[in-house]
């Protein structure tokens, strides 16, 4: 990793008895994408309200550039662009408008300003729709105009929350290639998502949250060769999931095996003879199999190994 431009140090966060986040800590590199995952409670977006300023932390430091959220907030906010995955635009504005409404409002005005928005809408791939009402957009328009307004500063690090939520496919590419742009160019950034291939494809490292706290860290690659072995999930009765157990458990092929929320997880040496087992086991005790997916070794199913949970639950 180069040299950190985000630090995070054992950052706390509890909404009454709940405690969100728990002693997270992380460095982002310079000019690195840092994929932040988790499923739905698992505090990613807590611990982003906390980075972006929007929450202030109960105990922890967050450092900017090696400026102090607590001491300078107002440096380190100057400092970061945050595109939230709710969409902050007046549908009645042009693009063109939106942009200069919010640059206006991040200080830049003139010159400076009009250059600024010229080179967003082409970053974003809008030029030719910068004069349109936004209410005329798709929603994957308005999810790169969206992204064009956190960058109209210049940040140094840009928070992107979901940015590709709900967009048709064409946009969702669009906004790949303008994030890999950005970060050839220079920018770093933190990404939360609920898709997995994307952090794959994007990340040049991830965290993974469960619980307030940081279970996994490391590149894809190499979270992959340590967890990623494929692997089978089955929906079985419970007295059923019992019974299967001890043929399973010697099998060869299976090299772990647990039970969450009524299903089996599988973890696989060889994912079709693992697979055989499974149904040959089943068919010889005419055990129900209610359901049955199979994942070869990528960042899902390191996600489903180390939570057991789809980030989309």
């Amino acid at each position: 990793m180069s040299d950190p431009i985000l630090e995070v140090q054992e950052l706390y966060k509890a909404y009454g008895d709940i405690q969100a986040v728990r002693g997270v800590s992380f460095q982002v590199g310079r000019g690195e994408i840092f994929g932040l995952l988790g499923p739905n409670g698992a505090g990613k977006t807590t611990t982003v309200s906390m980075l972006t300023g929007l929450l202030a932390p109960d105990r922890g430091q967050i450092t900017v550039n090696g400026i102090s959220f607590r001491t300078m907030p107002n440096a380190v906010k100057a400092r970061l662009g945050l595109v939230p995955q709710d969409l902050a635009l007046y549908p009645t504005l042009s693009a063109r408008d939106n942009l200069l409404f919010f640059g206006r409002l991040y200080g830049l005005g003139g010159k400076k300003l009009r250059e600024r928005v010229e080179a967003v809408l082409e970053i974003v791939q809008l030029t030719p729709r910068a004069g349109d009402a936004v209410s005329t957009f798709s929603g994957g328009m308005k999810r790169r105009l969206n992204i064009a307004v956190g960058l109209l500063h210049e940040p140094e690090l840009l928070f992107l929350d979901e940015p590709t939520v709900g967009v048709d496919p064409q946009s969702r590419n669009a906004i790949f290639e303008s994030v890999e742009a950005l970060n050839r160019a220079g920018l770093t950034i933190l990404y939360t998502t609920h898709y997995m291939e994307e952090a794959q494809r994007l990340c040049h490292r991830v965290a993974i949250m469960d619980q307030g706290q940081i279970i996994a860290l490391d590149t894809p690659a190499a979270l992959i060769r340590q967890w990623g072995s494929g692997l089978i999930i089955a929906g079985l009765p419970e007295d059923a999931a019992e019974r299967l157990l001890p043929p399973l458990e010697s099998h060869p092929a299976i090299k772990g095996i647990r039970r969450r929320d009524g299903r089996l997880y599988l973890d696989t040496r060889h994912t079709q003879e693992a697979l055989l087992a499974l149904l040959d086991a089943t068919n010889r005790m005419d055990l129900p199999l209610r359901s049955l997916e199979i994942l070869e070794a990528n960042l899902e199913t390191v996600f489903l190994h180390l939570t057991g949970r789809r980030l989309r639950d």
